[in-house]
């Protein structure tokens, strides 16, 4: 089991997204000792632990108490009761003849489950640290202390010869690092809860990784906004280490305690309001503040001439599955408009990071290049079945590399009937792959979305066609008598 989905079995298990530090201030010793900021740990542990996800301590308070602190550090990981993570805030980081051993001090020597990790030296410095899929790193993104724009908001371009335009923050660029790095399941972000605007665009561009977010409490960091920006979809996916409000509190249990209450019922506001709002959230998956994106690529879908309407009854449109329609989606035609199908992958990306898989599958023909865009965005691998059988070299009916028991998202352009989509997951699974989540664009709602229920399947769709056309005539992009033929076609198909 990777070590994300041990840290989200255990915030499921006891309701918990709270991080406690482990930070020995030298204030609160009663003496400078290794001994004595172990005791001062050892009882925080001691008070809290039923309420902690994980805990993190600080590696630089122990390590200025010498050899004697080192021990300390391994006594206070190793007294943690079993079952909850340990991040060791080391913030390592260096060419990966030294990280290895860097990574085998923290994982080996000392006994963490996890550890923050620099990323200013690149993949080959923490490939050692995400060597074994149970051992969790944290990568430096966007801090919380005051100097951190000097470097972290410097905007940079991906590749020389791109506009200006699409020059981002550092940091930014970072999360769609990590995001394509993260290939076992061990790979998260450090964003400090102070930065509510940033950590909210770490998590556009990092949608399904876990965040840590340090900031809450005497560093002002608002809760509330952290997590209206951090949360995933699923109310997962963020966690906040506190340190100094429970561990100088009177009595650090009920601080604990009190802590946990309060990210819980921010959590549940955020769940009451996004609901209130679902209406004008644009489609499922997409919140609020993509509502402007959303509409530009309704829009664009038009102007590309990927949707279009029959002028009159003798002009409609044959379909795949034999009947005739009023309006006709050709999404192959997005591999003609390469920033438009990058912001089609973009939307595919965040509907996404709600879902759990190992790699995604491409219904041939259409959604080969969509897929190919997606995976790019979201560094995920990808298969594809077969349309039609190989009768030569491998004969594989599924392309890719892939091992049976893993479970694939099946990505397509759009669903009608539904029919194609169980031909595909039947391939999928003769060869062993498990299928439990279809991803299109859009969703014509002509029965695919009921027949893949009733087989057991869920389908996600980033628009549906109703969505399309109530968006479209609102902006005067689709006539009332046009709109209203469409609708009453999609009712008689329904």
């Amino acid at each position: 089991m990777g070590f994300f989905s041990r840290i989200e079995a255990r915030a499921r298990k006891i309701d918990s997204l709270l991080c406690i530090g482990l930070d020995p201030h030298p204030q609160e010793l009663p003496i400078q000792s290794a001994q004595a900021a172990a005791e001062h740990c050892l009882r925080l542990i001691e008070a809290s632990a039923h309420v902690a996800l994980a805990y993190k301590p600080n590696s630089a308070f122990f390590e200025a108490f010498g050899p004697q602190g080192m021990e300390a550090l391994r006594r206070v990981i190793r007294s943690v009761p079993e079952g909850i993570p340990v991040i060791l805030d080391a913030k390592r980081g260096d060419v990966a003849s030294t990280s290895q051993a860097y990574a085998r001090a923290c994982y080996e020597v000392l006994g963490a489950q996890a550890v923050t990790v620099n990323p200013y030296l690149g993949y080959d410095a923490i490939a050692p640290f995400l060597a074994d899929p149970e051992r969790g790193v944290f990568l430096l993104c966007r801090t919380s202390n005051p100097g951190a724009a000097d470097l972290q908001e410097l905007m940079v371009i991906q590749d020389i010869g791109l506009p200006v335009s699409q020059a981002m923050p550092l940091y930014e660029q970072v999360a769609m690092l990590a995001q394509a790095w993260a290939q076992a399941d061990n790979l998260g972000l450090v964003v400090g809860a102070t930065q509510p605007q940033a950590l909210a665009r770490v998590r556009t561009r990092a949608p399904s990784l876990w965040i840590l977010a340090p900031g809450i409490g005497p560093q002002r960091g608002d809760l509330q906004a952290a997590l209206r920006a951090g949360l995933r979809a699923d109310g997962l996916g963020l966690l906040l280490p506190v340190s100094r409000e429970i561990s100088r509190a009177a009595d650090p249990r009920q601080a604990a305690e009190r802590l946990r209450a309060e990210i819980n019922r921010a959590r549940a506001n955020r769940r009451h309001a996004r609901s209130d709002v679902a209406e004008d959230a644009g489609p499922p998956g997409l919140t609020p503040p993509f509502a402007g994106e959303v509409s530009r690529l309704a829009d664009s879908l038009l102007e590309s001439g990927c949707v279009r309407f029959a002028v009159g009854k003798d002009d409609w449109f044959l379909l795949k599955a034999g009947a005739r329609s009023p309006v006709y989606i050709d999404l192959r035609r997005l591999v003609s408009y390469p920033v438009l199908l990058e912001r089609v992958a973009a939307a595919y990306v965040r509907l996404l990071g709600n879902l759990r898989f190992d790699r995604l599958a491409a219904l041939p023909y259409a959604a080969l290049p969509i897929a190919t865009a997606i995976c790019l965005q979201g560094g995920w691998p990808m298969v594809y079945p077969r349309k039609e059988a190989k009768a030569y070299g491998t004969r594989a009916d599924v392309e890719g590399a892939f091992t049976p028991g893993e479970r694939v998202v099946l990505v397509d352009d759009l669903a009608t009937t539904g029919g194609s989509k169980f031909e595909a997951i039947n391939k999928l699974n003769q060869a062993g792959l498990q299928v439990q989540d279809v991803v299109v664009l859009i969703d014509r709602q002509s029965g695919a979305g009921e027949a893949l229920q009733v087989a057991g399947y869920k389908l996600h769709a980033v628009f549906t066609l109703s969505e399309l056309l109530d968006h479209w005539q609102d902006h005067g992009l689709l006539t009332a008598g046009q709109a209203k033929i469409i609708r009453e076609f999609l009712q008689s198909q329904g």
